[in-house]
């Protein structure tokens, strides 16, 4: 159907019908196709709040770049399914918007001054330990933010941590709850274990024909062999292109003459400040008197750092001689800036007002950046000239190649006018292949594509990524057949033996399980010993892991031992004995013992409080999804 539509796309017909539709739109404009769409396009909204498409495509971006990274330097794009991963987005932000009302309507705020303190003090924004303006922008572009998105963001997520740390500090444990867990925690068991692998049994099982063939019988599903094709490529590479481009120095100058033009000289200016606080029990007389006593004191020589150390009431900076980093134009707001910028470099203010109370503020210095030279910036600018042509071939290419193989039968025209050569791959199913291309999802996707497979046409371009594009068409398709009994005689047949054998050796175990529970001595099976362990805690590594989880779940012996059978995780099974428990001795704990327990389970205690209210809040909600 396709390759109908392609070949009559080229007819006179089809260009009339194209001409009348370009001629409808100029008459009559495209708005009557949207005018039925206004109104709110929101994906979402929480209380009459909506959540943005511009919030949900930043969040859906960011969750993609966070997957990515974690999937470390080889990380496949075509792995992550972008409409998973959005609705896990849009899930995610209504979730924030119900707990973000919930702080607002419970009065918690933060201030422009307490953000952009926290931002000049974030260690990833900074140069040997100064805010650096330059590489803030730069982190905040690489993540897609501008610094007012990045403020409002970091308001949000300050605004729940408030909320949250509310619960979680507020819970608590009281002392017999604290000594339970503790006694629960720290108790101890004397295990016995018996474990019997299955190769023991395997030699002693004898199948007949009958029974083989009964259960291929049975499962003639299980026995299909894998749908699969084999697919033919033109690959672009980005890469290859490379060879084919070259500057001259008459672009780079003109290039270098460009960026020269465009700087901007950046002066930033290192601040340090004295903080006199206005509180509840500091009127605002009191703070500016103690502001301007110390203003006399530093005029009359005393160390500004020293003085710092003592009388702030910034904690976060008292201790570094009240320093506050690097500053330039633009990040702070009110008297405070204007401050910073009137003075000159080792000057000290008058005593500034702002919401936390009097400052006393001293330029420490003042560092302008200088203009680039061509020698330092050469390669740089060779870099960005290669690049910039490479991705305008490229994308020429791109859009030959998407022309060429949307109106050719085959790969083979495409292939001689773009000089790229026709690979084919090997057979390979649903499940994908062993190379990178085969086991792409979006070329398996492509592949298995009913309306190529049956029609036989080209595909649209699959981006593999970033530099590399490919076009395929279905060479061979092979459709899963009935495999034949001898195909499979060997899986069938290891199959059915390990059954048995483990039949016969969980029968022989539940009887000598129900021996133990009645008293009988442990006595070895096929001369396989007991293991015994004694004072084993929760926490022991000595044991296989499905023996300690199945011995703490058992009960506290009532007189000889309690017993369990268990199947490990490589198919043997055991039999599992608590011949005793033991408790820790409490009176032994000391006080930091104790109240560090009582401080995990007081945080447990408000991480299920704030779960909770997390949960009402939501079943509250009004919440409408698009």
């Amino acid at each position: 159907m396709l390759q109908n539509i392609r070949d009559n796309s080229k007819g006179i017909v089809a260009k009339i019908i194209v001409g009348l539709i370009a001629v409808t739109f100029a008459l009559f404009g495209v708005e009557s196709l949207v005018s039925l769409t206004g109104g709110s396009n929101a994906p979402a909204t929480v209380n009459g709040v909506e959540i943005s498409e511009r919030d949900v495509l930043q969040g859906a971006d960011l969750q993609r770049r966070q997957l990515l990274s974690q999937m470390g330097e080889n990380a496949d794009p075509t792995l992550l399914d972008d409409n998973l991963i959005r609705k896990a987005t849009l899930d995610n932000l209504i979730q924030q918007e119900i707990l973000l009302q919930s702080a607002e309507n419970q009065g918690m705020t933060i201030s422009d001054q307490q953000l952009d303190q926290m931002i000049i003090s974030t260690p990833d924004f900074q140069v040997d330990g100064r805010f650096n303006r330059d590489q803030y922008q730069a982190v905040l572009r690489n993540a897609g933010y501008s610094p007012l998105m990045y403020k409002e963001l970091l308001r949000k997520e300050k605004l729940l941590e408030q909320e949250r740390a509310g619960y979680m500090l507020s819970a608590f444990s009281l002392a017999g709850e604290t000594d339970r867990v503790i006694e629960l925690d720290r108790q101890t068991r004397d295990i016995a274990y018996l474990q019997v692998a299955l190769e023991d049994y395997k030699s002693s099982v004898e199948l007949s024909a009958d029974e083989l063939t009964a259960y291929y019988d049975s499962r003639l599903n299980e026995f299909m062999t894998q749908e699969q094709v084999v697919v033919e490529y033109l690959l672009l590479n980005k890469a290859d292109l490379l060879k084919g481009v070259s500057v001259d120095d008459a672009e780079l100058q003109s290039q270098f003459d460009q960026r020269l033009a465009a700087f901007t000289a950046d002066e930033e200016r290192s601040v340090a400040h004295i903080m006199i606080e206005v509180s509840d029990d500091v009127s605002d007389e009191a703070a500016l008197a103690k502001a301007q006593v110390l203003a006399d004191k530093l005029a009359a020589g005393s160390d500004f750092s020293e003085l710092a150390k003592v009388e702030s009431d910034d904690p976060g900076s008292a201790q570094s001689g009240g320093d506050l980093g690097v500053y330039t134009q633009g990040m702070l707001d009110g008297p405070f800036e204007q401050a910073v910028y009137s003075l000159a470099k080792d000057e000290v203010s008058q005593p500034v007002r702002t919401e936390f109370g009097y400052h006393l503020i001293k330029l420490t210095d003042i560092q302008s950046s200088e203009p680039p030279k061509f020698d330092d910036v050469k390669d740089q600018l060779i870099a960005e000239q290669l690049d910039n042509k490479v991705e305008q071939l490229y994308v020429e290419k791109l859009e030959q190649l998407a022309d060429l193989t949307f109106s050719a039968g085959d790969l083979q025209e495409p292939s001689e006018e773009l000089g790229l050569e026709i690979l084919t791959t090997e057979a390979f199913g649903r499940q994908g292949g062993s190379d990178e291309l085969t086991s792409n999802q979006r070329v398996l996707r492509t592949a298995f594509n009913e309306e190529l497979i049956r029609e036989g046409v080209n595909s649209n371009p699959i981006e593999l990524d970033s530099g590399r594009t490919l076009v395929l068409r279905v060479k061979e398709h092979i459709r899963p057949r009935q495999q034949t009994q001898d195909e499979v005689a060997e899986q069938i047949t290891a199959q059915l033996t390990t059954d048995r054998a483990g039949e016969a050796l969980q029968q022989e175990l539940d009887g000598l399980l129900a021996d133990l529970q009645q008293g009988a001595e442990r006595t070895a099976v096929k001369g396989i010993e007991w293991v015994v362990a004694e004072k084993v805690g929760r926490a022991s590594r000595d044991l296989p892991f499905e023996v300690l989880q199945a011995s703490f779940k058992l009960p506290q012996p009532a007189s000889a031992a309690s017993y369990t059978s268990i199947t490990m995780s490589d198919g043997s099974k055991a039999i599992v004995a608590v011949t005793a428990v033991a408790g820790p001795d409490l009176a032994s704990l000391t006080d930091e013992e104790r109240k560090a327990m009582q401080s995990v389970l007081g945080q447990r205690s408000g991480q299920f409080d704030y779960q909770a209210m997390t949960d009402a809040r939501k079943a509250l909600a009004e919440i409408e999804r698009l």
